[in-house]
């Protein structure tokens, strides 16, 4: 392989995959909120930093309480103390769908993932209680985090990549799933996880609706398709 061919096939797509401010803002601006409120979950009061949490969980109470809060809340934190995972989760999930479908798309699928996913697992939670399957302790359980959107975003991103890469996205996905369910088989996120992921395998028709490339890879497909025409 020649040091054209080097740069064309693998340096030159491995540069354009690099989330940057102008291809993924929305990826790294949630890194960045979640970086923030992580520093401040470990090094902040914990008083505080737990009546924060308390009341941005989605526990089935807060839900009937004050449901905007928790949804939007529970958001802006990551389940336990390490950053470092979300950052890899969205780089290999959030900012791919991004420079594929957009950051207003990206963000719908997350949004649609953390939402739906939670609503449905409490739902769960509170049929199980009512039906005696579970304790009522599940109906007040801490429930905070990303992992709902970054599978939505992992099943919606399956939908925009070629037949292998769906494959493994969605062996990915259901590889974590199943992770989950062996080392900690709580109600809630058996639910939810799983429910994540097939609401974004259910936004394919949407996400490749009007699809195209957006922002440098659109500059990339115009450059690329003129020099074919010219060659």
């Amino acid at each position: 392989m020649t040091s054209a061919e080097l740069r064309r096939r693998l340096i030159r797509p491995g540069l354009r995959a690099v989330p940057t401010p102008r291809t993924n803002p929305f990826a790294l601006g949630y890194l960045g909120l979640l970086l923030g409120t992580t520093l401040y979950a470990r090094f902040g009061d914990p008083d505080t930093v737990h009546r924060l949490q308390s009341v941005s969980s989605t526990d089935a109470h807060n839900l009937l309480v004050h449901p905007v809060v928790s949804l939007i809340g529970s958001g802006l934190w990551v389940a336990g103390s390490v950053w470092a995972p979300y950052f890899w989760a969205f780089l290999c999930t959030v900012a791919p769908l991004e420079r594929r479908a957009g950051g207003v798309r990206a963000l719908g699928v997350f949004g649609a993932g953390h939402i739906g996913a939670t609503l449905l697992s409490q739902g769960v939670a509170v049929a199980s209680v009512a039906g005696g399957a579970a304790g009522p302790d599940v109906l007040d359980a801490m429930d905070i985090g990303v992992s709902y959107g970054v599978l939505a975003s992992l099943g919606g991103l399956a939908g925009l990549l070629p037949r292998p890469g769906r494959a493994v996205a969605l062996g990915a996905g259901l590889a974590l799933i199943g992770h989950q369910l062996l080392s900690d088989p709580d109600l809630v996120t058996s639910v939810g996880h799983p429910a994540a992921l097939l609401l974004g395998v259910a936004m394919w028709p949407w996400l490749r609706r009007g699809r195209g490339p957006r922002g440098p890879e659109r500059a990339w497909a115009w450059k690329r398709s003129t020099a074919v025409a010219e060659g």
